[in-house]
């Protein structure tokens, strides 16, 4: 099924993405997989191709695009590649920019668009808690204010980027007495007295991603570094967490959709019983079945892309992309794996790493279930 959301210059930008992923990213995955992380000079190059401000206006050093299929063209040519690289970049320039571009001072603008832009300055966002998950109204992480300064103590778990983060938009409860109102958001900064990090998280997939625990003792942050109105944190979060949810489910599609191009070619090709397994009935039928979820999938995935470019995506619709796509994308895979065999089971096979990668999509951004009470809540249920 073509897809008409895109139009001439999308597809030029298109093929600068896949000439940074070509010439930057290919040559150095097993590099990035070795060391769980992206290296810095990568996140410059991606600076320097533009690929990391498309939100930023350009008197920030941004691109200024104000359209967000070129966001998506991003996600989906990175995700193509590697889901883990796809995260960490998506973090960094999908999810946290519009935090500062629409809350920020003049002078936090200044102070930190840039380098976000350019890729000298790396950022992450701080809202899941060891005790919390989902529940980010739940969350314990205190600001206390002192003066003119907050004392900020708690910590923080499975924060992408947050290993080399040289900032952290952290979300923080500055007055328990009022719940979700009582949410305030600050950005915390490299260096701060008290800021540290955990060792980089063991986890089951996406290798290349730097995960880690943050703490938080007694730091000491300027209210020049509070993002937003005191106590709008959870709102402001709310607001912004579409954008991160259709990402996400650009970015399952994506992800999926390669691994299954790349697993038909493999049916074709392997033999068993002197013909291609891909010709015996059961797996024409399950290729059929999965190609037809991906084409399907990415209709709707492509309806949001549309709406959230014009300010149109509401949440609850996000929530429905999210939630699908994710499961989608592991079904899929988890079929791309059989349909390789004991193969699919080995490490050196992009299949493999695939299958393990897309397993949190179903957990991060809002877990499945969570999608599944908001768009029951919209139901009225």
């Amino acid at each position: 099924m073509p897809r008409n959301i895109y139009d001439e210059d999308h597809e030029a930008f298109r093929a600068t993405v896949r000439e940074f992923v070509e010439r930057t990213l290919r040559p150095r995955a097993e590099e990035m997989i070795a060391q769980k992380t992206i290296a810095r000079d990568i996140w410059r190059d991606a600076g320097k191709q533009g690929l990391l401000s498309l939100d930023i206006p350009e008197e920030y050093g941004g691109a200024g695009a104000d359209d967000y299929r070129f966001n998506a063209v991003v996600a989906e040519e990175i995700s193509a590649f590697n889901a883990a690289t796809a995260s960490c970049f998506g973090i960094h320039s999908d999810v946290c920019p519009p935090y500062i571009v629409d809350l920020g001072t003049e002078e936090q603008k200044q102070r930190w668009l840039p380098g976000i832009a350019s890729g000298e300055k790396i950022i992450a966002i701080g809202m899941t808690e060891p005790s919390g998950g989902s529940d980010l109204a739940a969350l314990k992480t205190t600001a206390v204010k002192d003066g003119e300064e907050w004392v900020v103590n708690g910590s923080k778990t499975f924060i992408t980027n947050g290993y080399q983060a040289d900032l952290v938009i952290v979300a923080t409860r500055t007055d328990p007495s009022k719940g979700a109102k009582g949410i305030t958001l600050f950005v915390v900064e490299d260096g701060m007295p008290g800021f540290t990090r955990g060792r980089k998280l063991d986890k089951v997939g996406q290798e290349e991603s730097d995960t880690a625990e943050l703490f938080f003792e007694n730091v000491r942050v300027s209210d020049e570094n509070r993002l937003g109105p005191e106590g709008m944190g959870f709102i402001s979060m709310m607001q912004r967490l579409p954008q991160e949810r259709v990402g996400a489910a650009v970015s399952n599609t994506a992800h999926a959709a390669q691994i299954l191009s790349e697993t038909i070619e493999y049916t074709k090709e392997r033999k068993a019983f002197g013909q291609p397994i891909g010709t015996f009935q059961h797996n024409k039928f399950k290729i059929a079945e999965l190609v037809t979820k991906i084409e399907v999938t990415q209709a709707y995935v492509d309806d949001c892309i549309a709406a959230h470019a014009k300010g149109e995506l509401t949440p609850v619709d996000a929530a429905k992309a999210k939630w699908w796509s994710a499961q989608v994308q592991n079904d899929v895979l988890d079929e791309c794996v059989q349909l390789y065999g004991g193969y699919g089971f080995m490490n050196e096979y992009r299949v493999a790493r695939a299958w393990r990668d897309a397993r949190v999509t179903k957990i991060w951004a809002g877990s499945n279930e969570i999608m599944k009470e908001l768009i029951g809540r919209d139901l009225g249920l």
